[in-house]
This record gives C-alpha cells, sequence and structure tokens, in this order.
C-alpha cells in the first residue's frame, strides 16, 4: 500500500483532465488520472493505495469522472484536510471513501496508513491521528460498490421480506 501525497485545491480537472470525460468506464478513466498534473500516477498506483491532501480536494467542476477514474485506479480511499461538498458527494455515490482528517498535512508518502474508520482515527506509521468517524450507513453504501448498488441491495431486501 503506498501513500500518493497532494496539496491544497486539488480540482477535478487535474484528477481527471476535460479531454477524458467521454470515457465512462472506471479503468479506462484510470489510464489518465492526474495525467499532466502527476504523470507516474497512472502507472504507479496499485489497488489499495491511498490518497492524501490537503484542504479542498475535488474542487473545481461537478463530475463523476474524478471519483470514478480513483475507483478504478485502485483507489478506494482518499484521505484530506477537507473536500469540496460535490466531490465528497460524488466519491460516496461511486463507493470511493472520503476521509477527513485534520491534520492530514503531516502524512508523508513513506507512511504506512491503517484506517479504523468507524472508530475516529487512523493509524499512521504508529501515530494516532484523529478523523471525522465515518457513520455505519455512509460505510455500508461505500462497502456496497455505491449509491446505485447500495440502493438495489434494500430494494433486494425489501421484495425478499414480502
Amino acid at each position: 500500500m503506498r501513500v500518493w501525497k497532494f496539496g491544497d485545491n486539488i480540482d477535478t480537472d487535474a484528477i481527471i483532465p476535460g479531454r477524458f470525460l467521454t470515457i465512462n468506464d472506471p479503468k479506462g478513466l484510470s489510464e489518465h488520472a492526474f495525467e499532466g498534473f502527476r504523470d507516474e500516477f497512472a502507472q504507479g498506483v496499485n489497488k489499495g493505495d491511498m490518497i492524501v491532501a490537503g484542504r479542498n480536494f475535488g474542487c473545481g467542476s461537478s463530475r463523476e469522472h474524478a471519483p470514478l477514474a480513483l475507483t478504478g485506479s485502485g483507489v478506494s480511499v482518499v484521505i484530506a484536510e477537507s473536500f469540496a461538498r460535490i466531490f465528497y458527494r460524488n466519491s460516496v455515490n461511486v463507493g470511493l471513501l472520503p476521509v477527513i482528517c485534520p491534520r492530514a498535512g503531516e502524512i508523508s508518502e513513506q507512511d504506512q496508513i491503517t484506517g479504523h474508520f468507524a472508530e475516529g482515527y487512523i493509524d499512521v506509521s504508529g501515530r494516532r491521528l484523529d478523523i471525522e468517524p465515518v457513520p455505519t450507513f455512509l460505510q455500508q453504501i461505500i462497502d456496497a460498490g455505491g449509491l446505485v448498488e447500495y440502493a438495489k441491495q434494500i430494494r433486494s431486501e425489501d421484495l425478499c421480506m414480502k
């Protein structure tokens, strides 16, 4: 597991440039993640890697393509000091867990992170950093693979009860 560190105000155009918005497949989008901004990301990222960022991650245009590019690359968690509200919501919708950590700036690319999301902290190479706890319902949406898949599960459970 690798930590990919980014700064403040990383916008959706940096995550996935606008010229690739004709691609709707997460894997196809992932091939262009951070292209022109941090070119080594698309070739070097592996399943289970995490992104750590500063303030206002995902600002800019409202597009689900940005979190889809990250899920397609194998990233399942983004830890940041704060998120643009629409990016946060789009992330949950597609199954990418956004985690708010006010001290994310203290994390380096050399650190190892273990999440204790429901408990409200992460272990960062032996140091405990507090996060906003992830509510159970939000984790259930993430575990289902996003809002659509979660809704299908709920609907399926409702039908089985009848």
